[in-house]
């Protein structure tokens, strides 16, 4: 008797809106996989919308409640994936959801903006893998991948020079959250995709302040990256790395 194949377990966050549902939209297009939609309401028409989504043969879709604001939201909803659904194990998590519309320098930035977006795009995805983790060392080749962005380089901080402190500093503790995954937990690939500069509702209202008509990049050109990244990612070549859609830079710029 052959042993059935246990589906390929993937968690997105913010999954029900840009990049998210893009990328949940791409997943659920595989045959013999549970997408796990994280979203701050799963009442709201967006979340459940995605319950009408194409799917692979085999393919389900799960909705639950995380948002990046609550410390205990993700904990909360491993709980209900272990006890309501069965789930022990994922393979992919993807810390999407994310806040970036602040603008302003260090001379204009206000200290409660600050605390904001890191509450939300630093602690957010600390309690998310925290959540996560023993579910991540069960599954099959797991991966933890956090969308990144270049304004929060350091070392290049020079290529991204907009006003946006509160965002990139909050970005920036992200990327070493997620590099010193890779660091602490080796039986894991974790790694920062950028997309780059996307025609979401937040990418388009960030280039509307800085005088742009829209932002650069098409979601679903941003999907089809992350989403290759995501599949051919290994602990050798990806792990620990800042991978970028911008071919300009290098692939390890942080």
């Amino acid at each position: 008797m052959t042993t059935p194949i246990s589906p390929t377990a993937v968690l997105i966050t913010g999954a029900n809106r840009g990049l998210g549902r893009a990328l949940a939209t791409r997943f659920l297009l595989q045959p013999n996989t549970t997408l796990i939609a994280a979203v701050r309401d799963p009442e709201h028409p967006t979340s459940k919308a995605l319950f009408d989504l194409p799917r692979g043969d085999g393919t389900t879709v799960i909705v639950v409640k995380i948002d990046s604001l609550s410390d205990t939201d993700a904990q909360d909803a491993v709980k209900t994936l272990q006890t309501d659904h069965g789930i022990h194990k994922l393979d992919i998590v993807v810390a999407n959801a994310g806040h970036g519309t602040v603008f302003g320098d260090l001379s204009l930035v206000k200290p409660h903006e600050v605390r904001h977006l890191v509450d939300v795009n630093t602690i957010g995805p600390l309690c998310l893998f925290q959540a996560v983790r023993p579910l991540l060392e069960a599954g099959n080749r797991p991966r933890f991948v956090l969308i990144g962005t270049p304004i929060a380089s350091i070392g290049a901080m020079e290529n991204s020079p907009f006003p946006m402190f509160a965002y990139g500093a909050s970005k920036a503790a992200a990327h070493y959250l997620t590099r010193k995954i890779h660091c602490e937990s080796p039986g894991l690939i974790s790694f920062v995709v950028d997309p780059g500069f996307m025609q979401t509702d937040m990418g388009n209202t960030g280039a509307r302040h800085f005088g742009y008509e829209q932002a650069f990049v098409p979601v679903d050109k941003s999907a089809d990256f992350v989403f290759d990244q995501i599949k051919k990612a290994t602990r050798e070549q990806t792990s620990g790395k800042f991978v970028t859609i911008d071919e300009t830079r290098e692939f390890n710029e942080w």
